[in-house]
């Protein structure tokens, strides 16, 4: 009788302490204290009653249920509720700085402040969020360098500082963030060369900054798995050599409004490749329309317009099936474009006016914009161009 009464007196107490759990203090004190720092950070004039910060209380645990009227959204628990492991702020126009005590939060997964004013610094302490998976900065006014030390976020798999005010060069050590998969700094005011880049990197966007120099193959030196690159709007040039077109996951490039000046491109191995798009727009290219394009099997977008490209159209361009969209405008190119682009059956749209081009149908869209003055045509070619 005596084990059994005992049996029932422990079991009432923890079903009766189970019940009360959301009395007690759960979330540790460092993260309750981060997430004060946090908040305090933030102008209070750009807390809007209906925003998620306006619900952090901190006379309730920010991790105990039910969370009804207090810490309503912005942060996720752990399922022991003693520790945050998001922080996902809605898009509520808040406006201050990065507290360097976001550091203190180092079970956090997820950190997402898109689409807010937070401006200044961002803290180099930020590197003490070693389980940081996603980091998620975009469209805000942040301004001053990369922090060198986010090299450190070792299990980082998506970075996304875009559309912010940064300055000055990339760290150099960016390659020692191996997990790192989708790298976004676009829209800043980065300067100077790529570094070596994350070998296991899958999307790379750095558009719309003033990186300048060569495309080094030193800087996707082992990227066997890079399928994305967009590195439109820079400062690059030289020439782009034939490695950059054989890594081999290669399907979307944006080079586009650099200043390359030089194209090399040699066949894929066993014409086997995944490229499908390739952007090289509004550059300083010389030389003829690269032929070996026509050898990527799956490649269905390809623009070399406004380049300074001569000679005539590879026949080869309108021999292949994949292609549909094809702009060759604002070059130099002479002689009579490949028939095939106007027959009934074509599936190519796109461009090859404003070149040097004879006999290219004006009833035709593909034809658009006319073609240059011959006596444009007549200065570039140094008197005559060769038809």
């Amino acid at each position: 009788m005596l084990p059994s009464i005992l049996s029932f007196l422990l079991s009432s107490f923890f079903l009766f302490n189970t019940k009360n759990l959301v009395a007690v203090a759960l979330t540790s004190p460092q993260d309750i204290s981060a997430l004060k720092a946090f908040k305090a950070s933030v102008k209070p004039s750009s807390i809007q009653p209906w925003s998620c910060l306006a619900s952090w209380d901190f006379t309730t645990d920010p991790c105990a249920f039910p969370r009804r009227t207090h810490f309503i959204c912005g942060i996720t628990c752990s399922p022991d509720s003693t520790r945050v492991t998001q922080l996902t702020l809605d898009p509520a126009g808040y406006s201050g700085q990065l507290t360097p005590l976001i550091s203190l939060l180092t079970s956090l997964t997820i950190l997402d402040l898109v689409d807010n004013n937070f401006y200044g610094p961002i803290p180099s302490s930020i590197s003490s969020l070693i389980n940081l998976q996603t980091l998620t900065l975009s469209s805000n006014s942040f301004s001053g360098a990369v922090p060198n030390s986010i090299t450190n976020l070792k299990s980082l798999e998506s970075l996304d500082f875009s559309h912010n005010y940064l300055s000055g060069y990339l760290p150099k050590t960016m390659n020692s963030m191996s997990s790192l998969r989708r790298l976004d700094l676009s829209y800043n005011k980065l300067t100077g060369p790529l570094p070596k880049l994350p070998y296991n990197l899958l999307e790379l966007a750095l558009k719309a900054n003033s990186l300048s120099g060569s495309l080094s193959k030193s800087s996707f030196d082992g990227l066997a798995r890079i399928e994305v690159v967009e590195l439109s709007e820079n400062l690059f040039t030289g020439t782009l050599e034939p490695w950059f077109f054989l890594l081999p996951a290669l399907q979307q490039v944006d080079l586009a409004n650099n200043s390359l000046t030089r194209v090399e491109i040699s066949k894929p191995s066993n014409a086997s490749s995944d490229l499908v798009a390739v952007d090289l727009g509004f550059n300083k290219i010389e030389g003829n329309a690269p032929l070996h394009f026509a050898d990527y099997p799956l490649l269905a977008s390809l623009s070399l317009r406004y380049n300074r490209l001569r000679g005539t159209i590879p026949l080869e361009y309108s021999r292949k099936r994949s292609l549909r969209r094809l702009f060759l405008d604002g070059n130099f190119l002479i002689g009579k474009p490949p028939p095939a682009f106007f027959a009934a059956d074509t599936s190519v749209s796109g461009s090859l006016g404003d070149n040097c081009l004879q006999a290219c149908p004006g009833s035709f869209q593909l034809c658009m914009p006319s073609q240059k003055p011959s006596s444009v045509c007549k200065q570039a070619y140094g008197g005559k161009p060769r038809f």
